[in-house]
């Protein structure tokens, strides 16, 4: 070990620095591998789950065979594979009487190391930008991965204009037409039921301006699509392109859109398809299904995640998330709850 970090994180720290165009296939499957390894030992709810679906860890010898942990499970147990204590814990974002998820983070410098390098690849350095973030209901709780890193990125970008912003929405509007005639780049980083409720409210022709939305309309009344959304974005803020960041308290990294609703993953982070029928079966021939992430950066929590959300592959490395799957019952996941 270096410090508290296990020679299996760092190697996960040096790839997640590598040069993507750089970066094996096989690389990436044999520290899946080694990280489920890991974790099948080491993560109590893991391991337990496994068991409760027959599954031997010894067996498991493709990425492809890995189960993947029902993100439910995160709202009612400790997923954590470290004996070391977290240094932050995350939490999601809920509705009234919802139980929110937990996500304990034992080093917070592996979130950073993640979620700076998606950055930089996507969009660059954060000091060519003025960040400003629209994110009302995340910074009005506590724990938020989202408050975390957009504060980070803030603080890097090395802004004056840089900031936050709740909901004064008149000064946001008066900085935005100010940063029209900046130097640099101009980033506006907000929660969707924020974005259209600013949209409904202001014109301001900025088409230089690179909107992001984190999604978040649930619960605040009318629900809209991402298209519905993303109208209301361009026609307020003269933009042709809406963009939009895919992450979730349960997860330490984060896909990108820079417009259409087509995600891009870093190279540390892999979507899979799982059948509709079949939780446990990853199909690389149906274009789309239930949507499982492999996250190396989870290291010392759980790695595979199998979310609630629809992916569709669109080729290669671009993705669609039209909505969350309904009324499903995600086998296994009742039976470690009981």
């Amino acid at each position: 070990m270096r410090g508290n970090k296990t020679d299996l994180q760092i190697r996960i720290e040096e790839f997640i620095a590598s040069n993507p165009n750089s970066c094996s296939e096989a690389t990436f499957k044999q520290l899946a591998l080694d990280v489920f390894d890991f974790q099948s030992t080491n993560c109590e709810p893991y391991r337990r789950y496994m068991e409760l679906l027959g599954i031997d860890p010894k067996n498991v010898n493709k990425i492809e065979q890995i189960p993947f942990l029902p993100v439910k499970l995160f709202k009612n147990t400790t997923v954590y594979s470290t004996q070391e204590p977290p240094q932050k814990i995350f939490t999601s974002s809920a509705t009234t009487g919802m139980t929110p998820s937990s996500h304990p983070v034992a080093d917070l410098s592996l979130y950073e190391h993640s979620f700076n390098r998606a950055f930089a690849l996507f969009y660059g350095s954060p000091k060519d930008f003025n960040i400003l973030a629209l994110l009302p209901s995340y910074l009005e709780r506590e724990g938020s991965s989202l408050v975390y890193m957009a504060d980070s990125l803030i603080k890097e970008s090395e802004n004056e204009h840089s900031g936050f912003y709740l909901y004064n929405y008149e000064n946001l509007a008066e900085i935005l037409t100010k940063l029209k005639f900046s130097r640099k780049k101009s980033l506006l980083l907000g929660v969707s039921f924020a974005l259209v409720d600013f949209s409904k409210r202001y014109k301001i022709d900025f088409p230089e301006l690179i909107v992001m939305e984190t999604g978040g309309m649930k619960g605040r009344g009318e629900e809209l699509s991402r298209e519905e959304i993303h109208s209301f974005i361009k026609t307020s803020f003269g933009v042709s392109n809406v963009h939009s960041e895919y992450g979730m308290a349960e997860l330490l990294s984060q896909a990108y859109s820079d417009g259409n609703g087509l995600f891009k993953t870093p190279h540390w982070m892999k979507f899979l398809l799982r059948d509709f029928s079949n939780p446990l079966k990853i199909t690389d021939t149906d274009e789309r299904g239930g949507l499982n992430i492999i996250d190396l950066a989870n290291v010392n929590s759980c790695s595979f995640i199998e979310t609630e959300d629809i992916g569709i592959n669109e080729t290669g490395n671009l993705w669609r998330i039209p909505g969350r799957i309904y009324n499903s019952e995600i086998r296994g996941c009742n039976l470690l709850l009981g």
